[in-house]
């Protein structure tokens, strides 16, 4: 099959023709013809006559910078083809155009008496509409005009549509299309056999893999036919509305099996989850684009390059199994690796970054067969190494399995003698834990009545340190410095405050409730019937204090005492405070001796604190 791709490509390189017009003499018995080297007329609105093109013949020109992406499926083509048959000239010649998918072409062949024939064709129509029975659209050259004459066609196609064709007598186009069926039997006879195969290996076995690699070569056999226009000739020929759907329809298929077909042979699931789960959510996104391609917008057809997206997926997937010692993908690395080079050559000459030559054209056909054969050594690989690790692993257990019995007999010997010893150091061991108990229940007693000795000496520490601190506080010459070192911080004045204001319980001042949560601020209570949340300096003489509250106590202790031998200079040198603000909060206090219950728990704050326990303010 590689010859006859090479030949091809000879023929076409050889073939080949550039000029104003196309001298059918008996020299040459081909000429090829790309798009770049036609005159072309571009009829942007597509409104344009025949009679229109034929006044217009001067327009026509070579676009010799024309490249696939640049065609305009809203366009019409007019193509101009000049030709000159020798007066002498006896053979047959016929104008063939390559594409099967372009929608549809109109020929304007000359006649002998003035005008032309009008022909229609195209996927649009029937395939038994076709002068010739055959993939491609072919017309035959009237050869009774001898001289120069003009064939006009005009090509419109809702999808890309390649306009290259060929100018060949009859007996070359036999040739050539007996050349070309039999190759497209073998490669289509191939993907045959290879499905069978796997379908009769499932039908004895039952493991899905091979189901779905047949559904997925099923599927490579019909986008195959859709892409080389034997579906339409074969398949539907009375049906060609399938033509603007099968193409799409087939290579969905292709790549639906294909993430199946990866999924089961790599086993995903097991090896890597984070691959399975993108796996499957590609299956449900490409077949969601698909059902609404199907059914709305058969458009969406057109972009055929995503299946870039899949088949990288695909690779990579086979590549991540491999590298973690999967050893049956490597195959699989190889067979995908070529089929998604097939993709990206088919991407890059529609991008027009590789030239356009029959092995490139072909390239996916050839990918397919390499793909195939690949995937066949993966699944015989697979097994072959199933049925080593089972033959390897059928000789460890024979192996083992003697080697356990005369572990067995070895161990039950060894095991009645240990035993014996087992037993006798049991009894001995007993008699020595029975006076070791007796010794611990000695020595728990002992340290019982000691534990008792010293939660009697801690409860009288932490009284004495109750009444030592009660006379610190009471002293009335206690100094800043002093004083700080009881109240060092404002978290433990909040302490203090905590225990004198809710040490005998919490009440709520709007609703009498007694149940709480924690409030919005530090040792702040929120009532859970009304909600009201209350500071722990609510309702108490620091409450809006504006500075440390640690030297707040200082000038209540202060005032409590009626220590008046500091002033209020010395003071606000003494707290870094601001005189006004040491007088506003000494008047504060001042107010709250008016009453004499306030000024009772006021003065007495600091010397009750460690007796009252349910001391509100």
């Amino acid at each position: 099959m590689i010859k006859a791709f090479l030949y091809l490509f000879l023929i076409q390189s050889i073939g080949s023709s550039n000029g104003d017009h196309l001298y059918l003499d008996g020299d040459r018995d081909e000429f090829l013809r790309p798009i770049n080297t036609l005159d072309i007329l571009i009829d942007s609105i597509g409104v344009l006559t025949f009679d229109d093109v034929l006044s217009r013949s001067e327009k026509f020109e070579v676009h010799d910078q024309f490249k696939p992406k640049d065609y305009c499926v809203t366009c019409t083509y007019w193509v101009k083809l000049t030709l000159e048959i020798p007066v002498k000239s006896e053979g047959q010649w016929m104008i063939e155009f390559y594409d099967q998918t372009i929608d549809s072409i109109t020929a304007y062949i000359p006649k002998v008496s003035d005008g032309y024939q009008k022909d229609e064709a195209g996927d649009y129509f029937p395939f038994g509409e076709k002068s010739f029975a055959h993939k491609n659209f072919e017309w035959l050259i009237n050869s009774d005009i001898k001289g120069k004459q003009e064939v006009y066609f005009r090509v419109k196609s809702h999808s890309y549509a390649d306009i290259r064709l060929a100018v060949r007598t009859v007996n070359r186009f036999v040739y050539y299309s007996l050349n070309e069926y039999f190759l497209y039997g073998i490669f289509y006879g191939m993907i045959f056999i290879v499905s069978i195969y796997n379908l009769l290996i499932f039908s004895a076995i039952r493991e899905r893999k091979y189901l779905y690699y047949t559904f997925y070569i099923a599927s490579v056999f019909v986008y195959a036919m859709c892409v080389d226009g034997i579906a339409y000739q074969y398949l539907w020929p009375n049906l060609p509305g399938w033509n603007q759907i099968a193409y799409g329809t087939a290579l969905f298929s292709l790549i639906f099996w294909s993430l199946l077909f990866t999924r089961r042979f790599l086993n995903t699931k097991v090896r890597s989850p984070r691959l399975h789960k993108i796996l499957t959510w590609t299956i449900i996104i490409r077949t969601v684009i698909f059902v609404i391609a199907l059914l709305f917008d058969h458009e969406l057809f057109e972009y055929r390059n995503i299946e870039l997206i899949p088949m990288t997926l695909i690779f990579y997937s086979s590549i991540r199994v491999w590298y973690k010692g999967y050893k049956p993908a490597r195959f699989f690395v190889l067979a995908y690796g070529m089929l998604f080079l097939g993709f990206l050559i088919k991407a890059l000459l529609f991008l027009s970054i590789i030239p356009f030559i029959i092995l490139s054209y072909y390239s996916l056909h050839v990918c397919f067969l390499l793909e195939m054969l690949f995937l066949t050594f993966a699944l015989s690989d697979r097994v072959r190494i199933l049925k080593d690790n089972r033959d390897r692993a059928l000789k460890r257990s024979i192996a083992q399995h003697k080697e356990n019995a005369e572990l067995k007999d070895k161990v039950n010997r060894e095991l009645e003698e240990k035993i014996g010893e087992r037993t006798k150091q049991l009894e001995e061991k007993n008699m020595e834990l029975a006076e070791t108990n007796q010794q611990l229940f000695q020595q728990t007693e002992a340290i019982n009545k000691i534990n008792s000795k010293l939660d009697l000496d801690n409860w009288k520490l932490k009284n004495n340190i109750k009444e030592v601190l009660q006379d610190r506080l009471i002293n009335k010459n206690l100094t800043y410095e002093q004083f700080n070192e009881i109240f060092p911080s404002e978290l433990t004045c909040l302490n203090f405050l905590d225990k004198l204001k809710w040490g005998n319980g919490f009440h709520c001042i709007k609703c009498e409730n007694k149940k709480f949560s924690k409030g919005h601020h530090t040792f702040s209570k929120r009532c859970t019937k009304c909600g009201y949340d209350e500071s722990i300096t609510s309702n108490t003489i620091f409450h809006r204090v504006k500075f440390p509250l640690e030297k707040a106590f200082y000038i209540l202790y202060i005032m409590s005492h009626d220590a008046n031998e500091y002033t209020l200079d010395e003071l606000s040198e003494m707290l870094n405070l601001r005189r006004n603000t040491i007088w506003n909060f000494k008047k504060k206090i001042a107010e709250k001796y008016q009453d004499e219950e306030s000024k009772f728990q006021v003065k007495n704050i600091f010397s009750l604190h460690l007796d009252t326990s349910d001391y509100q303010k």
